[in-house]
């Protein structure tokens, strides 16, 4: 599938919250328990700027399939160099690739946004989540046992990372 990343703008915020929205139920990617709406989105979306930037995910018909951001990380300056990334792909088309797109996507933009550094909270028992990121040279940097109740069940989170030599 043929896909082009765009900065996302405000407009977009309802249908970034949508595909956001459909994974919730799952238990797999967010320690969301109910659906959010746009107004709760809209704090997190002005929380992007030109170095740690929002992209959605279009597909050659121009319908945002998904989307990644590079979230600042723990809002403090001394982690201006260091994002937090988030990848969220809409049910119709999981399962294609998208995400390893994304993650290739990001990678090629850390030069230009001078970022060296990207952790991902990924549940334990995302499986497909954490052999992704790992494809990618992530590694586990942390292991948070248990700190998450979904449906009764206590789960881990893993803090995966990785560190990109800018100078190249």
């Amino acid at each position: 599938m043929n896909i082009q990343f765009k900065k996302a703008a405000h407009k977009d915020l309802p249908q970034i919250v949508k595909i956001y929205n459909q994974i919730i139920p799952s238990r797999l990617a967010t320690a969301d328990l109910d659906s959010v709406n746009v107004e709760q989105r809209e704090e997190w979306f002005a929380s992007f700027t030109p170095t740690h930037p929002l992209w959605k995910i279009e597909n050659d018909e121009g319908q945002m399939i998904g989307w990644v951001g590079l979230e600042p990380f723990y809002g403090r300056p001394a982690y201006e160099h260091t994002s937090e990334i988030a990848i969220y792909i809409d049910q119709n088309v999981r399962h294609q690739g998208i995400g390893r797109q994304a993650i290739e996507f990001v990678i090629s933009q850390l030069p230009q946004l001078k970022i060296s550094a990207i952790v991902a909270y990924v549940f334990g028992h995302n499986i497909p989540s954490l052999k992704l990121f790992r494809e990618f040279g992530f590694e586990e940097w942390g292991k948070l046992p248990r700190v998450a109740e979904l449906d009764g069940i206590q789960r881990d989170l893993v803090i995966l990372g990785r560190r990109f030599d800018l100078s190249v």
